[in-house]
């Protein structure tokens, strides 16, 4: 940094509270306080306190043979905050308008009485927070706002007797399009809920696994040699005969083409995205508006945040809003998380009849405790004949290419991605994307690049997507002459799709983009406008946008503008220190503190509600 832009943490945080101005009084009185810290002979406090712990022969006090007392060392702000504060929506809107009233339906309420919301809309608007602004976007985009009174930025769209209107000739230039696919339908959330959707040929290769232990096991938790799963995995026809000469499943009425042939491998709908830049699938962050502002920069493959299979079976409304895709995502994977090849092949058989992919991708590489410990994520790597069994199961029952995402191993130094990688082309896998680290490390350190230049000649000619330490066009071509099919951008820590989400056009452009405070702001506003499109402009869609810019926030404080770095780029794991920005939005941006970002979040969406709290889901995102 040079030298004019280095300032202290209290100096930081006294021009965010003045608004931008330095108080001169404020000046003097630090400078007095630094002159007399100057002045003050001795150690620091921390060397001080040792010192004093320590005897007279510098060893610790006590009696010879007891054990030494061990110091309590400060513990690295590392994982989830496992007890924030959720803020749900009866925390900010205690009286709520029915929908039927909302979506002008003809007749009572189906509930009657036993509904739980609103139905007097004059009740409604006397406890009603302000709005927001003057312009909604979804009627300024749309030509209607199907939230009707309900909208925080209703008085742009209500008319005479509070009813909502319409621009005719912009709402038919959308009629009849389909905007956000692969939604849940009631009618097959009950037949999830309820089993009744039928698995035909995820059972039939279960009943493969099964009939090679003699049937005794359940596919589920069935252990097989590597040579009987490779000759299982292919699964039997519908008449071919079994272990006993009885065919495997029993017809009844004619056979179809599907029934009696199979696609074969060279049939299938390939994946060509050799050289092209692929937004990694990020928890949290990585949802559909984001993926919106990432793909108007550039990135050329999206995948949806990772969905873990057992709740989409079950029909879980929450775990389906991670598969919906906007239309502008012209390449769309999904990632699946789980530990068994039952629910897997089932999931998968699942998403191939209902969704529309053009991948799907199993998460090998998911390093946290609550997926590892039952047996997922990394954890497969270590269970080979599991891991065969779901890449081969899902394999036979996707229509669509199937990719893996898995790490250079569980623990550091002990690197098995160039074991596997291997045998993954022999399951059928299409593509492998490896990412240089282990498990142990997490996001941490620098990615082994000469490892995964290793393993894509190994994975040679199945396309192997390398990921880590894109920081920028530079890393992006030293990766690239490494000898891998692409590369993945994910979180990075500190850097990547989540601070920079403008990476994809500097690696395109091949230059360094000084993007201005006013330039990243206008990016917060679209993702905003994005949010309330796609989570709704009602104050429960509000409050989830804003849930979620503030979730962005604390990964884009962590971005140097580039006009105040003396060498570019900026380095992994780089902490920078405080300084002041150009002005004060590049000052407030570049702010730690949660109070700095619910204030970037209140320029964009109004005023938290009352008692707001917020805290990230990332421990190592929230200082103070």
């Amino acid at each position: 940094f040079p030298r004019r832009f280095l300032t202290s943490k209290e100096r930081f945080h006294a021009y965010l509270r003045a608004g931008g101005k330095e108080e001169e009084d404020e000046e003097e009185e630090k400078k007095e306080e630094e002159e007399q810290i100057s002045n003050t002979p001795g150690e620091p406090p921390a060397k001080r306190v040792k010192a004093e712990e320590l005897g007279q022969d510098g060893e610790s006090p006590g009696n010879a043979g007891e054990e030494e007392k061990e110091r309590p060392e400060r513990k690295r702000a590392r994982g989830q905050n496992k007890n924030r504060p959720c803020m749900k929506p009866n925390c900010y809107e205690q009286n709520r308008l029915c929908p039927s009233v909302t979506q002008g339906r003809a007749g009572p309420c189906p509930f009657g009485p036993r509904c739980r919301f609103l139905h007097d809309v004059a009740e409604y608007l006397a406890a009603k927070p302000a709005d927001l602004g003057g312009s909604c976007v979804l009627f300024d985009t749309f030509g209607r706002c199907p939230y009707g009174v309900t909208c925080r930025f209703g008085r742009a769209h209500l008319g005479d007797g509070q009813q909502s209107l319409e621009n005719a000739a912009l709402a038919r230039q959308w009629e009849g399009k389909l905007l956000v696919r692969n939604g849940l339908s009631k009618e097959l959330q009950q037949q999830l809920r309820k089993r009744k959707f039928s698995f035909r040929k995820a059972e039939e290769f279960l009943r493969g696994i099964r009939a090679g232990k003699g049937g005794k096991a359940t596919g589920g938790s069935t252990e097989v040699s590597d040579s009987t799963a490779r000759q299982e995995g292919l699964g039997h026809g519908p008449n071919s005969p079994g272990p006993e000469g009885s065919p495997s499943i029993p017809t009844l009425g004619p056979l179809t083409d599907e029934d009696v042939t199979k696609l074969r491998p060279c049939e299938r709908k390939k994946l060509d995205i050799r050289g092209k830049l692929y937004l990694a699938p990020l928890t949290t962050c990585g949802n559909l508006p984001f993926r919106r502002i990432c793909k108007r920069f550039g990135a050329d493959v999206t995948c949806g945040e990772m969905a873990v299979c057992t709740n989409l079976l079950q029909g879980q409304s929450s775990e389906w809003a991670l598969l919906k895709r906007h239309h502008t995502e012209d390449i769309f994977g999904v990632q699946l998380e789980g530990a068994f090849p039952d629910t897997m092949t089932k999931c998968a058989e699942l998403l191939n009849r209902t969704i529309d992919v053009d991948f799907v991708d199993i998460n090998v590489g998911c390093p946290i405790d609550l997926v590892y410990k039952k047996g997922g994520g990394c954890a497969l790597m270590t269970r080979s004949n599991k891991f065969e069994q779901i890449v081969r199961g899902m394999n036979s029952v996707l229509d669509v290419p199937l990719t893996v995402k898995i790490r250079t191993g569980v623990q550091e130094k002990v690197n098995v991605a160039h074991k596997i990688i291997p045998r993954l082309r022999e399951w059928g896998a299409s593509m492998v994307t490896l990412h240089g680290r282990s498990r142990e490390q997490r996001y941490t350190r620098s990615a082994d690049w000469d490892y995964i230049a290793e393993c894509a000649r190994l994975a040679s000619p199945m396309p192997l997507f390398g990921n880590g330490d894109i920081l920028s066009y530079e890393d992006a071509n030293r990766a690239m002459q490494m000898g891998v099919s692409g590369i993945m951008i994910a979180r990075q820590v500190p850097v990547g799709a989540l601070i920079k989400p403008w990476l994809f056009t500097e690696i395109k452009e091949q230059r360094h983009w000084d993007i201005s405070s006013s330039e990243r702001f206008d990016i917060l506003k679209d993702f905003t406008n994005y949010g309330l499109e796609h989570w709704g402009s009602d104050t429960q869609g509000v409050e989830k946008t804003r849930k979620f810019l503030l979730e962005w926030l604390s990964f884009l404080c962590r971005y140097i503008p580039v006009g105040l770095l003396e060498i570019l780029p900026q380095r992994i794991n780089e902490r920078p220190p405080y300084y002041l920005g150009r002005d004060y939005l590049e000052t407030l941006m570049a702010s730690q503190n949660v109070d700095d970002w619910i204030k970037i979040s209140e320029l964009l969406l109004g005023p938290v509600p009352p008692s707001f709290t917020f805290l990230p889901k990332h421990k190592a995102n929230s200082y103070r």
